[in-house]
């Protein structure tokens, strides 16, 4: 059963780590003049109102995109990503927050492509509507999980797979591994990027020494902790697995994960950790 709604989360830190990462991710394909296709997994619904219900219920934003968005001298990355906030609040006050799509879909070139799918039922109408009129945009119900074979390798063959999941199933993390697998058989130059919790730390361990054992070149693992990670159960912080990087993205992460926890700093116990499981050929 679905029951994970991003309304509750959106922009909190988790956002703001993922979506300033996957915003360079774009911009890094869009340094070549070819075209290239997007596929998101698990889009939710396109944009999300911080001052409804759900958002303002526990007000996750103020720890995430609230604590970047009047603070003076950020980075480039940081910039960016507050600038494509900004832009769906014309105003100035901090209400509407884009979702994955939305921030993919504003640096889509005219042959560049974006396909969504969206599980739940409640979300993939709202999904729907949000790209309705948009030819460059397809938005399909569908598990994400099982549109590999449907949509890769795209017409472009150069893109990116963005994999966030709700991780509300126990097996997640299986079923992240398989996802590697298949795509890689099927696209192997591709991009891809899988988000992931840190809750209890020992499944995400478990995890990369899982993925290390595929030997699949080339993936490089970020991630953000913002709380001791024997701290008490909570989202002590985030990471995520890019196969394929763009050249020197390791890079951009050394100079990026620092300013992140420094912005989104909720303790000083908090740590960055930036490291390949495999390397590049």
């Amino acid at each position: 059963m679905l029951s994970y709604r991003h309304a509750f989360h959106a922009g909190n830190f988790a956002d703001v780590f993922k979506h300033t990462l996957l915003l360079q991710l774009v911009q890094a394909l869009r340094r070549k003049d070819k075209p290239f296709c997007v596929l998101d997994t698990h889009a939710g619904t396109g944009r999300y109102d911080l001052h409804s219900a759900s958002a303002a219920k526990n007000q996750e934003y103020a720890d995430g995109i609230g604590r970047l968005w009047n603070q003076s001298a950020l980075g480039p990355e940081l910039s960016e990503y507050r600038e494509q906030v900004r832009a769906l609040n014309p105003n100035g006050e901090l209400r509407y927050y884009p979702g994955s799509p939305r921030l993919i879909r504003t640096l889509l070139r005219p042959d560049d492509r974006l396909i969504l799918t969206e599980l739940h039922p409640g979300d993939y109408p709202v999904l729907k509507a949000e790209f309705a009129s948009d030819r460059q945009t397809a938005v399909h119900h569908a598990d994400g999980y099982a549109v590999f074979k449907a949509f890769l390798p795209p017409a472009a063959r150069r893109g990116l797979v963005f994999i966030d999941p709700a991780f509300e199933l126990r097996d997640e993390f299986d079923r992240l591994l398989e996802a590697v697998q298949v795509i890689h058989r099927r696209w192997a130059g591709g991009i891809i990027a899988l988000w992931y919790p840190i809750l209890d730390r020992a499944p995400s361990l478990r995890w990369r020494r899982a993925l290390r054992e595929l030997a699949i070149p080339a993936m490089l693992c970020a991630e953000l902790g913002l709380q001791p990670y024997d701290a008490p159960f909570g989202l002590h912080g985030c990471g995520m697995i890019i196969v394929n990087p763009p050249w020197q993205f390791d890079e951009l992460l050394k100079r990026l994960l620092p300013e992140l926890r420094q912005r989104l700093h909720r303790s000083e116990q908090g740590e960055t950790r930036l490291d390949w499981l495999t390397p590049p050929p």
